[in-house]
């Protein structure tokens, strides 16, 4: 099977090559970036995803797309919102039209955990609901607990599942939303095949360091890199679930062999299952690192939400997988990992 990986040089996109081509299927990138020792036979398209004669070009003989290229991250204000539209859902749409020009059928899109907004909460009184927004005022005030919309008592998170209504929080996630649409459509409009992955926080080797646009994993590495002790935001009980990249790259090989109906698009979550705070995640990379222990700032950002942890169940009955790198393991490794330079744009 011949894979077009779009982002091919970025982080994600790397060890899904890496896990490609040690699973035997040839394997072609498109990404304005180099790859660093890309694995032999693996072939190289210096373009911009946004290039259609270039995608097109590219897309020749491919059996499936798997599309990582994209800016990523919490952007820095919201002057970078056309930049993330446009290196995000222009550029799908313009993979998209190619992929119907040459008649590839199948894709497999990089989704997000960000699509969701918060995760789930159940409030004891009012069963599962959907808090809005944090507003300023509490958050300020240290409050960062989202309250009950309903009775404004406090909420216990959960594990959101793929059915949550989609309620993105900022620009990057509405971004993603319009990503998993679009993607819909192209489905619909030539009954092709469409896989969408809905990562939580990836990390790994390989992560770009010194960057705002990184995850907080990478942001916590680089400064433990500097000698600095990581700064943790709030009060650091922020519940994520952290994904090794090699099991999220084992998830599209899985993905490849989905056979959701023709004309639609199956989401599935990439989660390790085993939510942590981003304050044990510090306290174990500080650790691991031998650095120095993190600080609780109580800073925020807008945007930011409290808690989101994943339900990867689907992703495990319907394809077979399964993470294997666990959280202990995984952040000894990541403490010692290189890290590659910074992207000035946040893309990947």
């Amino acid at each position: 099977m011949l894979v077009l990986v779009t982002g091919g040089a970025g982080f994600i996109g790397s060890h899904i090559v890496t896990a490609l081509v040690d699973a035997g299927h040839d394997v072609r990138i498109l990404d304005t970036h180099t790859p660093a020792g890309p694995p032999a036979g693996v072939t190289v398209v210096h373009a911009d995803v946004r290039d259609r004669a270039a995608v097109t070009d590219a897309l020749r003989g491919v059996d499936v797309v798997c599309h990582q290229a994209a800016m990523v991250g919490l952007g820095k204000e919201f002057a970078d919102a056309p930049d993330y539209v446009s290196r995000n859902d222009l550029g799908t749409a313009v993979l998209l039209a190619a992929m119907a020009e040459t008649r590839v059928s199948r894709l497999v899109v990089a989704g997000s955990m960000v699509v969701y907004g918060e995760g789930r909460y159940d409030c004891a009184r009012h069963g599962t609901v959907r808090p809005g927004p944090r507003r300023v005022a509490d958050l300020d005030h240290g409050r960062f607990e989202p309250p009950c919309p309903h009775c404004g008592q406090p909420l216990a998170p959960g594990l959101v599942t793929e059915d949550a209504p989609l309620d993105p929080r900022n620009v990057y996630a509405v971004t993603k939303v319009t990503q998993e649409h679009l993607a819909a459509c192209w489905a619909r409009a030539v009954q092709g095949r469409a896989v969408a992955l809905r990562y939580h926080n990836v990390y790994g080797p390989g992560m770009p360091r010194d960057t705002p646009y990184a995850g907080v994993a990478s942001i916590f590495r680089s400064a433990l890199a500097r000698g600095e002790a990581p700064r943790v935001f709030e009060d650091g009980g922020q519940r994520r679930d952290f994904v090794h990249a090699r099991d999220v790259a084992a998830a599209n090989l899985a993905a490849l062999a989905a056979e959701p109906e023709p004309g639609t698009l199956r989401a599935y979550n990439v989660g390790s299952g085993t939510p942590h705070t981003v304050g044990e995640m510090a306290a174990a990379l500080a650790a691991a690192y031998g650095g120095p222990a993190p600080v609780v700032t109580g800073e925020y950002r807008l945007g930011d939400v409290r808690h989101i942890t994943a339900s990867s169940q689907r992703l495990r009955d319907e394809l077979g997988w399964r993470p294997w790198t666990g959280f202990v393991d995984g952040m000894a490794e990541f403490a010692k990992a290189p890290l590659r330079p910074a992207s000035e744009t946040g893309a990947e």
